[in-house]
């Protein structure tokens, strides 16, 4: 009886201290690590969602680049940071649920090293090339690179990130063979295209609309089931010919495992308020991504649901980075 009335009343001392803590959080920066170079797509939602959170509650978050390995540096940096809550990390498909696949080893567990918090966002990609290149349409792409195979070469932000696997799959769709040219991140891969040096990028629409809005590159199709609303006049991959291809990266906030879960009860309520707003969903539709929100349950299903789908598709896609 003593013992269960020790463990009674240390139990309550510590759930009397998480509150106490939950209470308090934050106070001090919190510092939101983004695994790709600035001026990504990663980038870009995690700093528009940040501020519009700051705005209202007045947090201060501080977003840290920390490119590397697919975005996998990044993502185990936070898994090595305290469980505090003041160290998240705006994760994605490729280094969430491609990675545990493609390496042969990896530095982390995304299912047992983090404490998901919510969804953020989703977003297509879109397939470009320069507007100097012959190719006006997927159409034409797929007539050249079945004429000689291994000829055009298509740009990622790096290998094993989602656009480098949505590339295999068109590949794999198409029944064509080309080039994978892996880059560390998008900003040197624009710059490529839009001068000639690689045929055509595979990105996230976030990273390039402001390109194609801009004329400075030619999009042929966007790799979700259907056109979307900021680039209307281009046409999927599915209503090309190859029905039912559909494929989008999505965008996440994650802590530490062993978060205490008011702190992220607390971060989830914040965000998703965010995440309602409209001007918010404006700014982050005019990027051409989904705002999406949601409970830490829901992306922690997405995660695990992605491992599996993404897996099958590195196996058959025969990639793999030791």
């Amino acid at each position: 009886m003593l013992l269960n009335r020790r463990t009674l009343v240390a139990f309550c001392a510590l759930a009397a201290a998480a509150t106490s803590y939950a209470q308090t959080y934050p106070n001090r920066p919190i510092r939101v690590v983004v695994p790709f170079p600035a001026g990504g797509g990663t980038d870009i939602i995690a700093r528009e969602v940040t501020q519009k959170v700051t705005g209202a509650t007045g947090w201060v978050f501080v977003v840290e680049n920390k490119p590397g390995a697919a975005g996998n540096m990044g993502v185990d940096m936070v898994v090595k940071a305290p469980a505090d809550g003041y160290t998240l990390v705006l994760g994605q498909s490729s280094n969430l649920a491609i990675s545990p696949a493609l390496y042969a080893k990896m530095p982390y567990d995304a299912l047992k090293d983090l404490t998901p918090i919510v969804q953020v966002a989703n977003a297509p990609f879109v397939l470009v090339t320069g507007t100097s290149a012959p190719y006006k349409t997927l159409a034409d792409v797929v007539k050249a690179a079945k004429a000689k195979p291994r000829h055009l070469n298509f740009a990622s932000p790096g290998n094993g990130t989602v656009a480098h696997l949505t590339g295999e799959l068109l590949q794999s769709a198409a029944g064509i063979k080309m080039q994978h040219v892996p880059y560390k991140g998008a900003a040197q891969a624009l710059t490529d295209v839009v001068s000639g040096n690689v045929d055509l990028y595979l990105g996230s629409v976030p990273t390039l609309i402001g390109q194609i809005r801009q004329g400075k590159m030619r999009s042929l199709a966007v790799t979700s089931a259907k056109r979307l609303d900021d680039l209307p006049e281009v046409p999927s991959i599915n209503e090309s010919g190859y029905k039912g291809f559909d494929a989008v990266t999505w965008f996440g906030l994650l802590a530490p495992a062993g978060t205490p879960r008011e702190v992220i009860a607390k971060l989830n309520g914040e965000f998703n308020k965010a995440l309602s707003q409209s001007d918010l969903r404006k700014k982050l539709s005019d990027q051409g991504a989904i705002p999406v929100g949601g409970s830490p349950e829901q992306f922690s299903s997405l995660i695990k649901e992605d491992i599996v789908r993404w897996g099958q598709v590195v196996k058959q896609s025969g990639a793999r980075i030791d």
